[in-house]
Formats: structure tokens, C-alpha cells, sequence
């Protein structure tokens, strides 16, 4: 599964830009990839992982501005097509599991 979010905040006051900041970094340090300016993924295991992402997420909006969540299947995201410009292909973003230590 997938989870989307997709925000647009405030960049008015130095309060806003760094409240964007923050959730931008909050969404890069916890495994979310941006996939277009405001719009993050990341790939979880099961809905139970999705529902406890979702909810850390929800805990670390900032106060003002507009964020939405959408939680998607594998399958569905897999057929995101690329309508204008390329799709970066430098990002590991599959759900195979490789641990090297």
C-alpha cells in the first residue's frame, strides 16, 4: 500500500516557513519520497502500518494551510501514468526488502 500526502501551506511569515519546514523534514525523516513539490509517498506493509503512519502524520500537521492524506493499493499506484515531463528513475521505490549489514 501507499500512502499520498499531498499539502499546500502558507509561506507568508517566517511562522509559516518554518512550520513547512518542519512538516516537510517530519515527512523525509519518517521514509516519505516526494514525488512532485508537495506531494510525498511512502510504501507501507499492511493497513494496520498505513492507519499508524496516518495518524503520526495527523499528529504533525502544521496549523494552518491544507494537507490531505489518500491511502492506495500496490496495485492502483501502479498505474499512475507520467502525462508531462519524465519520471525520475533514480529513487528506489519498490516494496522488495534487501537488509545489508
Amino acid at each position: 500500500m501507499r500512502i499520498l500526502v499531498f499539502f499546500d501551506l502558507p509561506v507568508l511569515t517566517s511562522q509559516n516557513k518554518r512550520d513547512y519546514r518542519i512538516f516537510r523534514k517530519y515527512l523525509v525523516k519518517n521514509g516519505f519520497i516526494m514525488l512532485q513539490e508537495s506531494v510525498y509517498a511512502k510504501l507501507v506493509i499492511n493497513t494496520s502500518a498505513a492507519n499508524a503512519v496516518t495518524e503520526n502524520v495527523k499528529k504533525n500537521i502544521p496549523p494552518d494551510g491544507l494537507v490531505q492524506m489518500m491511502v492506495v493499493t500496490e496495485k492502483q499506484y501502479s498505474r499512475m501514468e507520467t502525462l508531462v515531463g519524465e519520471a525520475k528513475g533514480n529513487i528506489i521505490d519498490s516494496d522488495e526488502r534487501l537488509i545489508v549489514i
